[in-house]
């Protein structure tokens, strides 16, 4: 059965730089809980580097498995992050990993993943070698959640053995470079960061479903997967429900059925939560105004911008970016 200390602190430890670039460090403390004390909740904590003014672009942390574990003989106690999505390659060693109550046995070589949220940690082998990227959930090429079949795959934590075939061995191969080109600060960086990342995650997730097996997937997953393309497309022009619907070959009703049975929430609250998310990602990690930031998401007029951010999130895009920027230290 796995013991793990329950109760972790973040503390800013600064950041130094590698190769020209920012490389950021956090330090864990761990705190055994006082006589008497009620079970503290899950931790949460956030992996951020420089302040949002000096570094806006910050999406994507690497770093290798044994730096952070050994400091803490090898274990990492339960917690959980709010904003980030967790991808752990393990190329070597064994260990046990704990996601919320339950506890999987890692093989090496593997693939972790975690979504926001979810209380996870871990116990390794001294020898354990790979690497773990902690990556904006926002910045995500494939969003978490039920909207899509490789979607819906991430929105659970997923323990995936990657064995001896050849996509298992390209997924490490892919990851390995992630890491390089993390640390090389080369030209078109972001470009190939994207490209590996997605790589890495549709692959793994094809593994760990047995395959892609096209006959499999029902007729509105691939509706929802082609609605969350057009989306990303259109989500700035502001299209209405209509068009989603009519560029699928389906009635507004229809679709919106079928979007509801996949999400939870209606058509309108799906376009609108896609220019909410887009946003918050641009309020705070951007240096544009308000006004700036709304004629980039498609209103024309700031006012409207402002009561429209408001009713989604019950603050405005002023508040919501000062309450943010404190809360992460910035």
């Amino acid at each position: 059965m796995i013991t793990l200390p329950v109760t972790l602190e973040i503390l800013r430890a600064g950041s130094s730089r590698l190769n020209g670039h920012f490389h950021q460090e956090i330090a864990l403390i761990e705190h055994p809980p006082k006589a008497g004390q009620m079970k503290a909740p899950v931790p949460n904590y956030e992996l951020y580097g420089e302040k949002s003014r000096e570094r806006p672009d910050f999406w994507l942390h690497c770093e290798t498995i044994h730096a952070r574990s050994s400091l803490y003989r090898w274990e990492i106690g339960l917690h959980r992050h709010e904003r980030f999505f967790q991808i752990l390659y393990i190329a070597g060693g064994s260990g046990d990993a704990l996601f919320e109550k339950t506890v999987e046995q890692i093989s090496s070589p593997a693939v972790i993943t975690v979504p926001p949220g979810i209380g996870h940690g871990f116990r390794f082998s001294p020898d354990v070698d790979g690497f773990v990227f902690t990556v904006l959930a926002s910045h995500l090429p494939i969003s978490p959640g039920r909207s899509s079949r490789p979607g819906a795959w991430m929105a659970a934590p997923r323990l995936t053995p990657l064995g001896g075939s050849e996509d298992g061995r390209y997924i490490g191969e892919t990851l390995r470079r992630l890491a390089t080109e993390c640390e090389a600060g080369l030209s078109h960086r972001t470009v190939l960061l994207d490209a590996y990342l997605t790589t890495a995650l549709v692959l793994t997730g094809r593994l760990a479903e047995g395959g892609d097996d096209e006959g499999a997937e029902s007729e509105n997953e691939r509706r929802m997967e082609r609605f969350d393309a057009l989306l990303r497309q259109h989500y700035l022009t502001h299209r209405p429900a209509a068009f989603y619907a009519r560029a699928l070959g389906l009635s507004p009703t229809h679709f919106s059925r079928i979007v509801r049975a996949a999400t939870g929430r209606s058509l309108h609250e799906v376009i609108a939560g896609k220019l909410v998310e887009e946003a918050k990602r641009q309020l705070l990690f951007t240096r544009g105004s308000v006004q700036q930031i709304g004629f980039r998401l498609g209103f024309g007029d700031p006012a409207y911008f402002s009561r429209f951010f408001l009713r989604r999130t019950g603050m405005t895009p002023r508040a919501w970016r000062t309450a943010e920027r404190e809360r992460l230290g910035a």
